[in-house]
């Protein structure tokens, strides 16, 4: 197991002087589970065959479409991401197809869309289960023909673009569901490589955290001598579930490195791991004898309702109101989460414990 930690480490080491991208450092492992993933992803990378990563929010999914794109024949462009979960649909397809002078209100000059900007290299599609209907059959038609159009535009554009695609959705059910429209599936799906959760490859936490501590203070505190973990310290990083995976322990990480003595031993009590269990603690919390005297259906919706507005407010608190912090702790894509907000939000006049509003 040292020999590969240290061979592991010896081949990011590499890949950060060859790219000069510290990201890199997400590729960082040793589980078999983690290395296949990495395995296939580097197989598929020197063909122009689309691909489709799934896995759980943190897990790295954009640092392996990264990887993909500059071990392809396309590398010598810089890879084209957006996230189709960060945009409303409007914008998202401006952003997509570009636009003509005039097009709308606002439109004041031609624009090429990312996918005239990614011809010739590769168009990372994050969250591509959170796109409408509307934009997939567009998107549907660049796979198929090869052409796109521009908003309020007659003519087209041939482009040559390679496609990878990242959702935290299981894709099946997705297509089951009607959220992903089955054509696109299976032209954007002719790989899959799934990226395990943190927790399932808990032998690679040690080496993330070692390397996260070494980059961040270097970042931080680059003239003073490093802090170093206790075998109790990494145990408790080892055993905590990582709900937010590699995204959430680097930011723990990373708070560990700014916050540390210089030299200090890292104790349990340093490490500042969210509150795992909170969901669970609520969800057991007593119902309200006046729900019994209701009929089942809207007794369950009040309680279930009163949860979520609960849980709502009490994850944006705790995450400070920042929103993108919040979702990762919550494990839910932002968009669920100011969904969710908005929801309940309505209400918070008429009742006290309402969940805040997305605009704080």
């Amino acid at each position: 197991m040292i020999s590969a930690a240290k061979e592991a480490r010896v081949k990011v080491a590499d890949d950060l002087r060859q790219n000069g991208n510290s990201e890199f450092v997400n590729c960082l492992g040793v589980s078999p589970a983690f290395r296949r993933a990495v395995g296939l992803a580097l197989r598929v990378a020197p063909t122009n065959a689309s691909v489709m990563l799934t896995g759980e929010s943190g897990t790295g999914k954009e640092v392996l479409a990264q990887l993909i794109h500059r071990h392809s024949r396309r590398a010598t462009k810089p890879l084209v991401p957006i996230n189709c979960a960060a945009l409303p649909e409007n914008l998202l397809e401006s952003e997509m197809f570009g636009h003509r002078r005039g097009a709308f209100t606002g439109a004041d000059r031609d624009k090429p869309g990312l996918l005239e900007i990614a011809n010739g290299s590769t168009l990372f599609l994050d969250e591509i289960t959170e796109m409408s209907q509307r934009i997939q059959a567009k998107l549907l038609r660049v796979l198929q023909d090869g052409v796109v159009r521009r908003v309020g535009a007659e003519s087209q554009q041939i482009v040559d673009v390679r496609f990878i695609s990242a959702t935290n959705r299981d894709p099946q059910e997705a297509v089951t569901r009607c959220i992903l429209r089955e054509d696109l599936f299976y032209r954007l799906q002719v790989v899959q490589i799934k990226l395990p959760p943190l927790r399932e490859r808990v032998e690679d936490i040690p080496l993330l955290a070692h390397h996260f501590l070494s980059v961040y203070w270097e970042r931080h505190r680059s003239r003073e001598k490093a802090p170093t973990f206790t075998h109790a310290s990494m145990n408790h990083l080892v055993s905590n579930p990582w709900r937010g995976n590699v995204r959430e322990l680097q930011n723990v990480i990373e708070h560990l490195a700014v916050l540390a003595e210089p030299g200090q031993a890292i104790q349990p009590a340093d490490v500042p791991l969210y509150e795992q269990s909170a969901p669970a603690q609520a969800s057991s919390a007593p119902i309200a004898d006046s729900l019994f005297e209701e009929e089942y259906h809207s007794a369950r919706e009040k309680h279930v309702s009163h949860f979520d507005k609960a849980y709502l407010s009490r994850i944006v608190d705790r995450a400070g109101g920042n929103m993108s912090k919040a979702a990762r702790m919550a494990n839910v894509d932002r968009t669920t989460l100011y969904r969710l907000i908005e929801r309940y939000s309505q209400a918070r006049d008429s009742s006290p414990d309402a969940a805040p509003t997305a605009d704080m």
